[in-house]
């Protein structure tokens, strides 16, 4: 009597519609014709009517449609949105759909605005005319105290694979974002980035099987590279092991008492002279790749005690706290892709912020500033690339998206503001969403 559509709803037959429209003709009512076929008396009511086609089924209309001007604002204000984070904010102007509804009619009648930092470079030389860089990550043991490493420090090197140029950045930590911090100022050294990456089985990167970690592949797409790693067997390559073993004596012979900086400026001046004891055949020069303006936007985040006059250590300089949290400890969180860093509480509550000093300097940061919400890096979930300024948070709304709000409601903005209104509000309209800035409690950082 009845067929599954390809949705796998039942739908009435022509046939069956037939069998309505005869059984009508002779004065059966919708109940007895329902009864009869064993179907719904709304739906037997439809097809009477001739409300419904016979084969088809009913379309009812998208809730979302009422929703999708206001939606469209948003995206075109902040093409990074989040689409739980816009569920959220429909859902405060009356939507009822659940978050798969929402996001499946989301896809259908709205596309996201491209993000201009996302486009594909068209100026990138021809694969296979471009250096590779490879990097090797060495420990160097016994570090001054006044570098805050710990029991050892870092140096990450980088060389081009046909002319044999190197260069090589001090890291304070093996995690990840010192070491992609390691990554960008290498590259910056060498004026610019290989097509290819190539790294040992290092921890920060890959796992000791080889699987190269999904984080570091959209760093790599950051600056326009790929990663390749090197494989377990088989001898390391004579040019990097005498680079190691130059960096290895530098740093035995170095002064106990060299600041950071000055030993990463005594490091880049050996690197320098390295070039000129070196002869390259002009046929073996090869173009880099540009580089982004700014360094990935990774998280450095480290722990400290905040010293008996109040001041914290970082990098080599001191910035100065309430003397009341002499004793405490605190957190130091900077990203590499903004001048200033954030001290929070060991939960990850900021309670100030500072201009970052420059790595060595010696100098004592007093001045705070007040709280900043730092954003999230751009997770490049699924291939998020992090080639932009998105953050996890949603941008604070502008006038126009009120606007639409407004409009969902029919309400007029002439209507006088009621004693319970925010500012901005008409009495009688749906609640706002509530902006991701001022004027909120600042979000729980993550430690």
């Amino acid at each position: 009597m009845a067929k599954f559509d390809s949705q796998g709803v039942w739908v009435i037959s022509p046939e069956d519609y037939k069998e309505i429209r005869a059984l009508r003709r002779r004065g059966w009512s919708v109940s007895a014709i329902a009864r009869q076929l064993g179907r719904d008396r709304k739906t037997v009511r439809a097809y009477v009517r001739g409300e419904r086609t016979a084969g088809v089924r009913a379309v009812r209309p998208s809730e979302f449609l009422r929703f999708v001007p206001y939606c469209r604002q948003r995206l075109d204000e902040d093409p990074h949105l989040q689409a739980n984070a816009l569920h959220r904010e429909i859902v405060e102007l009356g939507y009822t759909g659940a978050y798969s509804t929402f996001t499946r009619a989301l896809r259908t009648h709205l596309t996201r605005p491209a993000c201009g930092c996302r486009r594909p470079r068209t100026d990138r030389p021809v694969c296979g005319t471009v250096e590779d860089v490879q990097f090797d990550w060495v420990q160097l043991p016994a570090p001054p105290v006044e570098w805050d490493c710990g029991a050892r420090a870092y140096v990450l090197m980088g060389s081009l694979t046909r002319s044999g140029r190197w260069r090589a950045a001090l890291a304070a930590a093996d995690d990840l974002p010192h070491y992609v911090e390691a990554v960008d100022q290498v590259l910056r050294r060498l004026g610019g980035t290989g097509g290819r990456w190539l790294f040992d089985r290092t921890p920060p990167v890959c796992s000791p099987a080889g699987k190269v970690a999904a984080t570091f592949h959209e760093i790599a797409t950051y600056y326009g590279a790929s990663i390749a790693i090197s494989p377990r067997t088989g001898p390391s390559v004579p040019a990097a092991r005498a680079r190691r073993a130059v960096v290895l004596h530098w740093w035995d012979t170095a002064a106990d008492d060299v600041g950071m900086q000055e030993a990463q400026d005594s490091l880049d001046r050996l690197a320098e002279r390295s070039d000129s004891w070196r002869r390259r055949a002009e046929g073996d020069v090869r173009p880099l790749l540009p580089l982004p303006s700014k360094p990935f936007p990774a998280r450095v985040r480290v722990q400290r005690t905040v010293g008996p006059h109040g001041s914290v250590s970082f990098e080599g300089n001191h910035y100065l706290l309430p003397a009341g949290l002499a004793g405490s400890e605190v957190g130091i969180r900077r990203r590499l892709d903004e001048p200033y860093l954030s001290v929070t509480t060991p939960h990850g509550a900021v309670i100030a912020c500072f201009p970052r000093a420059p790595r060595g300097a010696g100098r004592t940061i007093a001045v705070r500033s007040g709280r900043i919400t730092l954003e999230r890096p751009v997770r490049l979930a699924g291939g998020k690339a992090q080639g932009c300024t998105a953050g996890g948070s949603a941008h604070p709304l502008s006038p126009a998206a009120p606007a639409e709000a407004r409009a969902l409601s029919g309400c007029d903005d002439g209507h006088p503001a009621g004693p319970g209104a925010r500012d901005g509000e008409q009495e009688g309209d749906p609640p706002l969403p509530r902006e991701a800035g001022a004027g909120n409690p600042l979000p729980r950082q993550s430690k």
